[in-house]
């Protein structure tokens, strides 16, 4: 039987690794694009529907013909330096209207699940614990507010309608392609720059790319997912410290690791206006992936040690010479 699937954002980093996967699988793949540009980009075999702009005004009308489940992974990303006068009004156009546009879509079409992937930061920024399914929500910026209301959204239309849900919070992404501070730390360990990092004890969870991958074609499939939110990361969550020292050991560099304290650099972080930023890489901020075990019988396909190799061996590559 032809399992046929939507994929939005599938020009994105999760989509582009996320298509092709599916494809592998057996899956029929349509993929939401902007452009016929956009469209040259898509692995062979997959169909490109053209949707200028996801928001609450969205036409899907054809999109979903024929579609069994989607995968809903297009949003407005988190950005460090937002420019928007609203940016909640901003974020909510795009994630919260769009969802909610889309999930009405798929309802009136006949499909059955959407798997959504939303954010760690619809819950929080971190904790003393572990984040669980139970840790209630506290998002801390517009971006993390906009993925909550999504997902309530989401949950909304599902009740009213039938539609199954399955909302999967991922932290950090990381694997070929990454963009953003991961890909930035990666620089600054290949250039063999000290780091300031050498007193922080941190725990930071993280998913490898194709781990996440795996989960969201497991949770398009799985019965037990329907109408349930989960966690997924991989099996460690390392402090930036021990991240720094392994990319230094696959890139055969030694992590030049300067001991400075924490609350120092708390307070650089503060004086320069990137208090988020030095957050990020001194602050702890775990989740629990024992709901997604119990339920769904999943563990994450690749080890860290897995992902960072690869992640570096693709930096590498494109950074030689």
């Amino acid at each position: 039987m032809t399992r046929r699937v939507l994929v939005t954002g599938a020009t994105g980093f999760v989509g582009g690794h996320l298509c092709p996967e599916l494809l592998d699988e057996g899956w029929t793949v349509r993929a939401v694009v902007r452009s016929r540009e956009a469209a040259a980009g898509l692995p062979r075999g997959v169909e490109p529907f053209y949707v200028p702009d996801i928001g609450p005004e969205t036409d899907w009308e054809g999109g979903l013909e024929g579609v069994d489940v989607v995968a809903h992974l297009a949003g407005r990303a988190h950005v460090t330096q937002e420019e928007s006068a609203n940016p909640l009004d901003a974020y909510r156009e795009i994630n919260v209207g769009g969802t909610r546009r889309l999930a009405e879509a798929c309802a009136a079409a006949g499909v059955r699940r959407l798997v959504f992937v939303s954010s760690v930061k619809a819950v929080g920024e971190g904790a003393p614990v572990a984040y669980d399914e139970e840790t209630p929500r506290r998002p801390e910026d517009a971006y993390g507010v906009s993925k909550m209301e999504a997902e309530d959204a989401l949950a909304e239309v599902s009740a009213r309608t039938g539609l199954e849900a399955v909302t999967l919070r991922p932290p950090l992404v990381y694997g070929p392609g990454v963009k953003a501070n991961f890909r930035m730390l990666m620089g600054l360990v290949r250039k063999g720059m000290p780091l300031p990092l050498g007193l922080v004890r941190n725990e930071r969870s993280m998913v490898y790319v194709r781990n996440l991958t795996a989960t969201i074609s497991h949770c398009l499939q799985h019965p037990a997912a329907a109408g349930h939110d989960f966690f997924v990361a991989d099996g460690e969550s390392p402090s930036t410290r021990e991240l720094v020292t392994r990319m230094g050991r696959l890139m055969k560099r030694p992590a030049r690791l300067v001991p400075v304290p924490v609350p120092l650099l708390r307070l650089g972080g503060r004086a320069t206006g990137r208090s988020g930023q030095v957050d990020r890489l001194v602050g702890s901020l775990t989740v629990s992936t024992a709901k997604i075990r119990r339920l769904l019988g999943w563990t994450p396909r690749f080890s860290l040690d897995d992902g960072l190799r690869e992640t570096v061996d693709w930096y590498v590559s494109r950074t030689e010479g």
